[in-house]
């Protein structure tokens, strides 16, 4: 059996922050975001939104479109590495909102790179035969870990959530995980305070980021996953139908997609309008790519991750 995704959904906050509202507050322009980033605005949750509020109304679509029934979902994963509270958990909390009696419901937290670590153990789940109907979630609300005077983080995120649900079919979905970690690169990509190291917060609550050494990473990482999930496939470039990569800076996936060898046309990209949503990247995107109609039964789909960890990873899809 193969994990097929039959329902998706996403959502963002409605507050929109432009690059122009940012050179209010730090030394930038609309045109140098736009020219290393690609970015053009984000959204920004407000001071009384958590993680959880985005993500249960993404579930709620994602289930709605599923047209199954909370009662019947198994599994409940949320990934995410800005939760409400430390514990309980986001995944509990959405079975709490959505009365998924019956699910199991745990966080993941594998930064931006997140969903698809999530989709490679949702998968394995339903393959394994051990659950037939699973709910995954992206959802990150990091634009309140931003130092809003540093312009080489507060220019980059945003907040949303996406989600989809997980049914176990014999012809399609997911046939090819690949996910993997380079701890030792970690501290180039932290958010310092909080934790049990820190949880006073002495050292600091913002993320901060070595971007010269992250995008080095982010690079390698989007090739090296694609390349890694598609022979674990048995497929070659030129199967893609669509390639959805982490949607972190329109310089990444342009350096990547250009020496691969893949055409625009197939790689999709929504990161202008919402920024690094970290988690919520990619399900976000295949929610629009989706209800755009870029994607047909029988397509080939690519998802690949990269994020704090520093980890990455790929899925392998027909859709």
């Amino acid at each position: 059996m193969k994990a097929r995704i039959i329902g998706t959904g996403s959502h963002v906050p409605e507050k929109i922050v432009t690059n122009h509202d940012l050179a209010k507050l730090v030394d930038t322009s609309d045109e140098w975001i736009r020219e290393r980033t690609g970015i053009i605005e984000r959204r920004v949750s407000s001071e009384a939104t958590a993680t959880s509020d985005l993500a249960i109304v993404a579930a709620e679509k994602a289930i709605a479109k599923a047209k199954v029934s909370p009662e019947e979902i198994e599994v409940i994963i949320v990934c995410t590495t800005s939760p409400d509270t430390l514990f309980p958990s986001v995944a509990c909390i959405l079975q709490d909102k959505l009365k998924a009696v019956n699910a199991a419901a745990f966080d993941l937290s594998a930064a931006c790179a997140g969903f698809n670590y999530g989709l490679a153990v949702a998968s394995s789940l339903i393959e394994a035969g051990r659950h037939k109907t699973i709910l995954l979630v992206g959802a990150d609300t990091l634009t309140k870990y931003l130092d809003w005077t540093d312009r080489g983080t507060c220019i980059l995120f945003g907040d949303a959530a996406g989600a989809v649900v997980l049914k176990a079919d014999q012809d399609h979905g997911v046939i090819s995980n690949f996910w993997k970690a380079e701890g030792w690169l970690g501290q180039s990509l932290v958010m310092p305070g909080g934790g049990s190291r820190d949880p006073e917060n002495k050292h600091g609550r913002f993320i901060r980021m070595d971007g010269r050494e992250v995008f080095k990473f982010a690079v390698r990482a989007l090739e090296s996953s694609v390349n890694e999930v598609l022979k674990g496939a048995g497929r070659g470039l030129s199967d893609i139908t669509l390639l959805i990569p982490h949607q972190a800076n329109i310089r990444i996936i342009d350096h990547v997609i250009k020496k691969m060898g893949l055409s625009k046309e197939k790689v999709y990209v929504n990161l202008h309008k919402y920024g690094n949503t970290s988690a919520a990247s990619v399900p976000l995107a295949l929610d629009e790519a989706a209800a755009e109609g870029k994607i047909k039964s029988g397509d080939l789909v690519i998802l690949s991750g990269f994020g704090a960890g520093l980890t990455y990873g790929a899925n392998a899809i027909i859709w």
